[in-house]
């Protein structure tokens, strides 16, 4: 069973996929975090994130063991990963070690922005995962209180939009729910329900597969 979580950032998608893998006991993959990864690499080497040939280096140089995720949570990776990530000789190299993933026996679970349009077409669940802008910028912000970090909500929101709009006018894989995606809102749903939500979407399809796992 493929589950293929996609929407903007801190929509609640990464979340969802995590508790969904621990629920079915299946492999997840945090696909944002190859590319935060890759722009990590860049700035930590002096490179400019728009440096092409310096980004497929850094990209085809990944494990996807390899990660500390509390240095690609920050905004500078963030923000790093929506340039890179809108670089095709990227995705290209980084797509088939999303596929090989996807197709591990059992199935997986995976979360990013184009994983049921690009990467997974053929995923058994698709749910594109969204909620306003402010309700996200009020999450990134609970985010960095948490970790002690000073921020700024109205700099962060901005940084939301800005790249929201980075993802959905990129020319390669844009930003935007599979045509057989459920869309779930997350807006006004604590993460315990947002999960009921997404768990009742799961559940519904897989009388519908060829193999339940």
């Amino acid at each position: 069973m493929i589950i293929a979580l996609d929407g903007p950032a801190a929509s609640g998608k990464g979340t969802l996929a995590r508790r969904l893998a621990r629920h079915f006991d299946l492999p997840h993959l945090d696909t944002g975090l190859l590319y935060r990864a890759t722009a990590q690499s860049l700035i930590e080497q002096g490179y400019n994130l728009n440096d092409s040939t310096a980004a497929v280096s850094a990209a085809r140089g990944l494990a996807l063991t390899n990660f500390n995720e509390d240095s690609l949570r920050g905004r500078e990776a963030g923000a790093g990963a929506s340039l890179v990530a809108a670089i095709p000789e990227v995705r290209a190299a980084l797509f088939e070690m999303q596929r090989t993933f996807a197709q591990r026996a059992g199935g997986a679970v995976l979360d990013g922005r184009d994983i049921g349009t690009v990467i997974c077409p053929e995923a058994d669940v698709k749910i594109f995962v969204t909620a306003n802008p402010e309700t996200r910028a009020t999450r990134r912000a609970l985010e960095h209180k948490q970790r002690g970090e000073t921020f700024d909500y109205d700099v962060i929101l901005a940084d939301i939009r800005r790249r929201d709009a980075l993802d959905a006018s990129r020319t390669v894989a844009p930003l935007k729910a599979a045509d057989d995606a459920h869309i779930l809102d997350t807006s006004f749903l604590d993460v315990s329900a947002a999960f009921a939500a997404a768990l009742a979407i799961v559940e519904a399809r897989r009388p519908q597969m060829k193999i339940a796992k």
